[in-house]
């Protein structure tokens, strides 16, 4: 069932769409959202605390002189590694998440991540007076368990998306990560400044937690196992998504037809092209705002959330277009995604070569707000793309993307460290030079690999296919039958 036959059931819920709270799988929408508002704000805060840990602070000293003081004495390279160290657990836990999702439940293995995370945040200071080599051991733990959280949040659409709604559920949900970072960046550099910057880790951290305790009384596997949900709302989810409520049978995942998938390698380049530069600008944004552009820190904290409060409006917005555009039968799925991601692309190369050309305060940052807000757009196309590839393999396809997409979190600190060791604009040209070029390599790649169909090898096709054999084959001794018993 397409985009546009579902979109003619109705779930029987008279509420329009606004009162979430009267749809189970819209509740699990709003606690996603801040599902991920926590897995940003977890992994954002460093950027920004970072830089108060580190900069030089005016002391008197007893004997009434004045000096100046760093609490922590790290160069440019140490940093990077530090910023960089979140990946290096996370990047072993993508594949991971996408298949103990399927086992023992999306919903669940999605609360740990994040859960798990936000305690060990409450420890990151406690390690960064230890030494940094310790912050790094925190850190790397933190991102191996935050690492399931994308590949479970696939496993968890696939039993609850109906897919008229898909690309509006994925967004919203998805905005709470642009959202976590407006957050994250704009209370870490007024907590820093107040109240010192442990309390940056300290306020973000119980947040999580607190989260963690909602999530696992509210939120279940699936429609069947929720014993709150209206029977008219299970019933429409389930012929949407064209399954029975038996469910639970043992997923088998197509691994060769995956891997030589033209769809998924298109999926995967796109992936590491658009978090390329999103992590660019997540990790390095601050500095670059502090040491090269001379904001003070709480403006550095602000204006470097404004680009993802741009796309975090955003997506919501281009959500919607994509569910519209398919349910209207303006555009077919596979174009709905091509259109919207390479167009998305085309754009963030585009301002990113002009802000680092013209490399003035106000129209750099200009330049950087307009190209991460495109980003919403792009979302709209590798981001749910796995979901139209294969739905039962969704949260595995997530995991292979989402590892190559680490790479891209891992490098991109220690490449813009060493590129950046001095702080010149042209060194920060060339990082921003970087960004733009591989964004065009995505757009290209996308364009003519991208499918938005269900993929031959996917599972929901070889059952289809079962399904068709059985019925031809009943048919066919039918017919047999009829034949004998017309000679008889």
């Amino acid at each position: 069932m397409d985009a546009t036959e579902s979109s003619k059931l109705s779930d029987g819920i008279n509420a329009p769409m606004w009162m979430f709270w009267r749809r189970r799988r819209y509740v699990l929408v709003f606690l996603a959202f801040f599902g991920f508002f926590n897995v940003y704000s977890l992994r954002v805060n460093l950027s920004v605390a970072i830089v108060a840990m580190t900069e030089n602070r005016t002391v008197q000293y007893p004997n009434g002189t004045i000096g100046y003081e760093q609490e922590f004495d790290w160069d440019s390279t140490t940093k990077g590694y530090i910023l960089s160290s979140f990946f290096y657990g996370y990047i072993f836990t993508q594949l991971i998440g996408g298949y103990i999702s399927n086992a023992l439940g999306g919903n669940y293995v999605f609360g740990v991540g994040v859960g798990v995370t936000a305690g060990l945040t409450l420890l990151t200071p406690l390690a960064a007076h230890a030494g940094f080599g310790w912050l790094i051991a925190v850190r790397a733990t933190e991102g191996f368990f935050e690492g399931v959280t994308f590949p479970c949040i696939h496993a968890i659409w696939s039993n609850w998306a109906p897919p008229s709604e898909r690309s509006r559920m994925a967004t919203i949900a998805f905005s709470g990560v642009f959202t976590g970072t407006v957050a994250s960046m704009l209370l870490s550099g007024v907590l820093a400044d107040t109240l010192g910057w442990e309390w940056v880790f300290y306020i973000l951290g119980a947040f999580g937690c607190l989260w963690f305790v909602a999530w696992m009384l509210i939120v279940k596997k699936s429609p069947e196992s929720d014993p709150y949900i209206t029977t008219k709302e299970k019933e429409f989810i389930l012929a949407t998504l064209q399954r029975s409520a038996a469910g639970g049978e043992k997923v088998q995942h197509p691994w060769r037809g995956i891997l030589t998938s033209k769809a998924v390698w298109a999926l995967i380049v796109s992936s590491f092209s658009e978090n390329w530069g999103f992590y660019t600008l997540l990790t390095q944004l601050p500095t670059f705002l502090r040491d090269t552009m001379h904001f003070e820190l709480q403006a550095a904290g602000f204006l470097s959330a404004l680009p993802y409060l741009v796309m975090g409006l955003l997506l919501s917005v281009a959500g919607y277009l994509a569910d519209l555009c398919q349910i209207r039968r303006w555009l077919t799925t596979t174009q709905v995604r091509r259109y919207f991601n390479c167009g998305a692309f085309l754009a963030q190369t585009v301002f990113m070569l002009v802000g680092a050309y013209i490399l003035r305060p106000a129209p750099t940052l200009t330049c950087i707000t307009i190209a991460v807000g495109c980003g919403a757009f792009a979302w709209c196309g590798f981001a749910v793309n796995h979901l139209d590839l294969s739905p039962k393999s969704a949260g595995v396809l997530m995991g292979i993307s989402n590892t190559f997409s680490t790479v891209a979190g891992i490098l991109t600190p220690i490449v813009s460290g060493q590129l950046t060791a001095s702080g010149s604009e042209n060194e920060w040209r060339t990082v921003f030079y970087i960004a733009a070029g591989i964004y065009l390599i995505g757009c290209v790649t996308y364009w003519f690999g991208v499918s938005g169909e269900l993929q031959p090898w996917s599972i929901e096709a070889r059952e289809r296919e079962r399904e068709k054999q059985r019925q031809d084959g009943g048919q066919g001794y039918a017919n047999e039958g009829l034949v004998m018993e017309q000679k008889a």
